[in-house]
């Protein structure tokens, strides 16, 4: 254990701290070619957020079979696309054959800034 006039003691309990020096990052990661192939066909879940609503606790206690839930979003504003909880696009609900599907309206650009669609950033 370290002793408590050691540079390296922490001043509240004697454990001993050190600098770490780690080598330093390039700005921009760059992946070999081919290296990319190997994470192509990793699967990542997509979320589609219809909408969220807000009550409390007592509210949703009194929920049952036949109550309305009462959303944020307005009828015909598109749904947003999430990815590892970042959205990342929005999209209109749609119908396919027998099961629900979103059909993209707008691609978020990362490099656009909040708020701002890659079209919307492209007319700025």
């Amino acid at each position: 254990m370290a002793e408590p006039n050691d540079q390296n003691a922490d001043p509240d309990g004697g454990v001993d701290v050190q600098t770490a020096e780690l080598p330093e990052a390039s700005e921009s990661a760059v992946v070999p070619a081919g290296k990319i192939d190997l994470i192509l066909e990793t699967v990542m879940p997509i979320l589609v957020t219809l909408g969220q609503a807000e009550m409390s606790v007592r509210d949703m206690l009194a929920l049952g079979t036949g109550s309305v839930l009462k959303l944020d979003k307005q009828v015909g504003q598109p749904m947003d696309i999430l990815l590892r909880g970042n959205k990342f696009a929005e999209g209109d609900l749609v119908i396919v054959g027998d099961q629900l599907g979103v059909r993209i309206k707008e691609i978020i650009s990362p490099a656009a800034g909040e708020g701002q669609t890659e079209e919307s950033a492209k007319g700025a």
